[in-house]
């Protein structure tokens, strides 16, 4: 079963750039139990429990999701866009779109010439951005010029299905699973008695080149760090396991090892994991990552970061799948090490 704040995580539509939206609801989620909530002037929201202890524990997901950016609006009043973030151009086609002007979301779809249109070579052709169109039913770009502004936001309308077997599906699972599970586990680390300071950070701008994990972490200055994001699940047909690994959705949170993280972190978390009964999953990267933990781990003088990922079907499409159990077991190793972490514990390799 879902519970309230990873539905309203899912269902409140985001703006694909600061993510005031969805920093209201985990606002509200952590101000019943944190001990102090910040936003910051780039619009991370940062939530602490024990401030002013030490040590500095950071738990860090991303709140942004990709999306568009109205770049024009045409003589017939259809709106045309560019990229933000990591689209597959297939999967945008026929999408239900928000579009966010200032005077609230206004609907729309985005699609092309239908398929009995199309030239024999268009059909064998992947559209570009600049090819497709955003339709909100104007009838004059004078129309649309008057709702909509160029800069405005463009994102996919928010959706939740529930599958079998404790599946879920939807749009922006990319990360928004990763803030409810450091959350999560922020308030089940506020129900014990913390030595360390603990820091929960729903960062922004992720998508666009890791940006908000830059400056949050800088705030912050964790001695220790944990970026939690999503990861390829491979149990699916059409993807490699030789070479992305055999990542399953359902089989526990995934720890990376390799080039963001820290062994000792990784020593920490796999003991964690077997102390508490929690399957856990291992990847490996040979490379920075392409997440927050890259951000974080060479913010300041550096700090011992960690990574630990959410096995996801289809990402960065309207249709990403999940497994809650990966989301429960996530958040209670996420708190169990940081109730494990002292002002002993040494993270020098």
């Amino acid at each position: 079963m879902t519970d309230e704040f990873l539905e309203l995580l899912l269902a409140t539509p985001g703006t694909s750039g600061f993510e005031q939206n969805i920093q209201q609801v985990v606002r509200e989620f952590v101000g019943k139990f944190a001990h102090s909530v910040e936003t910051d002037v780039h619009g991370n929201l940062i939530a602490a429990v024990n401030p002013d202890a030490g040590p500095r524990i950071l738990l860090d997901a991303h709140c942004d999701q990709i999306g568009l950016i109205v770049r024009h609006i045409d003589d017939k009043g259809f709106i045309r866009v560019s990229a933000v973030g990591g689209w597959d151009m297939q999967i945008l086609l026929g999408q239900k779109m928000l579009v966010h002007a200032a005077g609230g979301s206004i609907p729309g779809v985005i699609a092309r010439k239908p398929i009995h249109l199309l030239s024999d070579a268009e059909r064998k052709t992947v559209p570009k951005i600049q090819d497709l169109w955003i339709d909100i039913g104007s009838a004059s770009a004078e129309e649309t010029s008057g709702v909509v502004s160029i800069g405005d936001s463009v994102t996919p309308q928010p959706s939740l299905t529930k599958l079998r077997n404790g599946r879920i599906s939807g749009v922006a699972m990319d990360d928004r699973t990763g803030i409810w599970v450091i959350m999560t586990a922020l308030k089940m680390i506020s129900e014990q008695n913390p030595t360390a300071a603990v820091f929960a950070v729903s960062a922004v701008q992720e998508e666009i080149g890791l940006r908000g994990a830059q400056t949050s972490a800088y705030s912050v200055n964790p001695d220790v760090a944990i970026a939690v994001d999503v990861t390829h699940a491979t149990d699916c047909p059409g993807i490699d396991q030789n070479q992305f690994g055999n990542i399953t959705l359902g089989g526990g949170p995934v720890v990376v090892r390799g080039a963001n993280a820290n062994p000792r972190v990784v020593d920490l978390l796999l003991k964690t994991a077997a102390a508490n009964d929690i399957d856990v999953q291992i990847n490996a990267l040979g490379r920075p990552a392409s997440n927050d933990g890259a951000a974080i781990q060479v913010s300041r003088g550096g700090c011992a970061a960690g990574l630990v990922t959410l096995p996801n079907r289809y990402m960065h499409s309207p249709v990403e799948v999940v497994a809650l159990s990966d989301l429960e077991q996530s958040a209670r190793l996420l708190a169990e090490f940081c109730l494990a972490v002292t002002n002993d514990t040494s993270f020098i390799p």
